[in-house]
């Protein structure tokens, strides 16, 4: 059987910085409020009408593609994260494909939001171990900083939520220590209102029709505390389970690389595991949270920075809205 080995990462950022004192003259809030709250500094936002999400994820796949030495024409699978597409539909995926300019090359789309480069990690790993393709092309892309309340009623939400894209390059390798070594996903339904977005929806007609008058309706919803409470249980679970699968232990991780969703998760999850914090990854501090972009951006900058090398056993893992999360092992 083969591995996936990552042998590519990549990752762009819209190059318009919005600090927490920009968002001072937008709401009421704070820069310490900020800080204290969730870790972030600065989150980049695109310019409307000059970014978009199936651009973005180009961008970020070209990096990878071509740290990988890999021509577009040897990609045999796309896999696309994202929230939502540029439109409607089709999704991302086949949007990238055209311009990759790899027509038939199949194309998938993963909704599943802060876990969704987990999900789309896991399944072109399966397609490579079970010897469908040999080359497949993960992206995780967002953009999110159009579709957030920037009043004083959704700050809780916008000072979080951040556009960015990041990839990865998989092919297959004979070399059982190497790649992907496990992957463990889960998902729970009942908790799907604790943080969703109810438009557009089906719920009305038409499903597309102009937006609610009530502009609770309209924005994403999160019971942050609740949130909170439930992703530091499940993270700590969900990478046990992929050490345990495997033989090793919180001591043998090189780097560990979570979902950018809150400083405060990120090193409660890190205390419970007792994982110093000098082998944590954390992004979230300049770039905030990406959803389903924040690991492959993560991921990538961690190589360019030297905190992945050859031979270094990683941890991915992610938590968000669904509920989903799920984690992966992976020895570089």
């Amino acid at each position: 059987m083969k591995n996936a080995q990552i042998i590519g990462c990549g990752h762009y950022v819209p190059e318009n910085v919005i600090t927490n004192h920009d968002l001072e003259k937008m709401m009421d809030t704070s820069d310490e409020w900020i800080q204290e709250r969730t870790g972030i500094i600065e989150r980049r936002w695109i310019t409307p009408g000059e970014e978009t999400i199936s651009g973005m994820g180009y961008k970020a796949a070209k990096m990878a593609l071509e740290q990988a030495n890999v021509d577009p024409s040897e990609v045999e699978f796309i896999v696309f994260a994202s929230i939502v597409g540029d439109m409607g539909f089709p999704g991302g995926g086949c949007l990238m494909q055209e311009m990759l300019g790899i027509p038939g090359v199949p194309a998938m789309d993963i909704r599943n939001a802060c876990s969704g480069f987990i999900y789309g990690l896991a399944v072109g790993d399966k397609f490579i171990k079970t010897g469908t393709y040999k080359t497949v092309l993960v992206i995780g892309s967002e953009i999110q900083s159009l579709g957030i309340d920037k009043s004083t009623r959704g700050r809780d939400i916008s000072v979080i939520f951040a556009d960015g894209a990041g990839a990865a390059v998989l092919r297959a390798t004979d070399d059982p220590e190497k790649g992907v070594l496990t992957t463990h996903l889960h998902a729970d339904g009942r908790y799907a209102k604790k943080l969703c977005c109810e438009w557009p929806s089906i719920h009305h007609t038409p499903a597309m029709n102009p937006v609610y008058e009530d502009p609770d309706h309209n924005f994403p919803h999160m019971e942050g505390r609740y949130v909170f409470k439930h992703a530091v249980v499940r993270f700590p679970e969900v990478i046990m389970e992929a050490l345990n699968a495997t033989g090793y232990s919180p001591k043998d991780l090189d780097l560990f690389i979570p979902h950018q969703a809150n400083q405060r998760i990120t090193e409660a999850v890190a205390a419970r595991l007792e994982i110093p914090m000098e082998k944590v990854m954390s992004t979230i501090k300049y770039y905030g949270n990406t959803t389903a972009a924040s690991i492959p951006m993560a991921m990538s900058m961690a190589v360019q920075e030297g905190k992945i090398k050859e031979g270094s056993l990683v941890c991915l893992a992610a938590f968000g809205a669904g509920f989903t999360w799920g984690s992966a092992l992976i020895r570089f």
